[in-house]
């Protein structure tokens, strides 16, 4: 009887210690040895356990044990993907991307001869092939200026180029704008994501840990959102 009392007070204070730190894979099969042991040592002699019972506890030993080492597998597994993603993700600093958005920025530039142009660059991105797809841009106060046909595209991402000409026929002011898309095949209509242009300009650690691209003026992105590099 003194030995029972003495396994149950230490698997009490075993359980105590283990709720204020982490447990592992020795600590849990010491301490179901000791309890095993234990009980072998006590048990009644006109009831013994039987073989199965020991069987049945030393396979859930095992089993805790796996799961373990599972887990410690995992989460190294876990700590190279990131690492990974964060040598992948450099690699895309000073190149353009295309994610989801929907604002274009219509800009003038002048080239080596000296020919002025406008335009602003925006992104579609579509689940599947369609026969017409439409751009309407629209001001900062939600007027429409253009409506532009992109014609047939193939599923996947593409981009279209905006000459700053309104449709009235006039050029419009250098600054920002906003689109929507829609695309059809036949009678019936077509996913169809806007897509913005932006400029890798770093790589940031977000608060859940994951790195995310920042683009500056566009803000940050994550970098399963990019849909093609530039």
């Amino acid at each position: 009887m003194t030995t029972t009392s003495g396994v149950t007070s230490t698997s009490s204070t075993t359980s105590t210690s283990s709720s204020n730190s982490t447990t592992t894979a020795a600590d849990i099969q010491n301490r179901f040895m000791t309890l095993l042991v234990a009980q072998l040592q006590n048990q009644d002699p006109l009831n013994p356990l039987d073989n199965t019972q020991i069987t049945s506890q030393l396979s859930q030993m095992s089993t805790v044990q796996g799961v373990e080492q599972l887990n410690t597998t995992l989460n190294s597994l876990v700590s190279s993907l990131a690492d990974t993603q964060a040598v992948q993700a450099s690699a895309l600093i000073g190149k353009t991307v295309l994610v989801p958005g929907s604002s274009l920025t219509l800009s003038t530039s002048t080239n080596s001869s000296g020919t002025t142009t406008t335009s602003a660059y925006g992104g579609v991105n579509l689940a599947s092939a369609a026969d017409a797809v439409t751009v309407k841009i629209y001001d900062s106060s939600g007027n429409l200026v253009q409506t532009q046909s992109l014609g047939k595209a193939d599923a996947g991402s593409m981009l279209f180029n905006w000459d700053g000409t309104t449709s009235s026929g006039t050029t419009a002011s250098t600054g920002s704008y906003t689109f929507k898309v829609t695309a059809t095949k036949g009678t019936e209509s077509v996913t169809a994501t806007a897509l913005d242009l932006g400029t890798v300009s770093a790589l940031t650690r977000a608060s859940s840990g994951n790195f995310v691209l920042d683009l500056g003026s566009k803000g940050t992105v994550s970098f399963d959102d990019v849909y093609q590099v530039y």
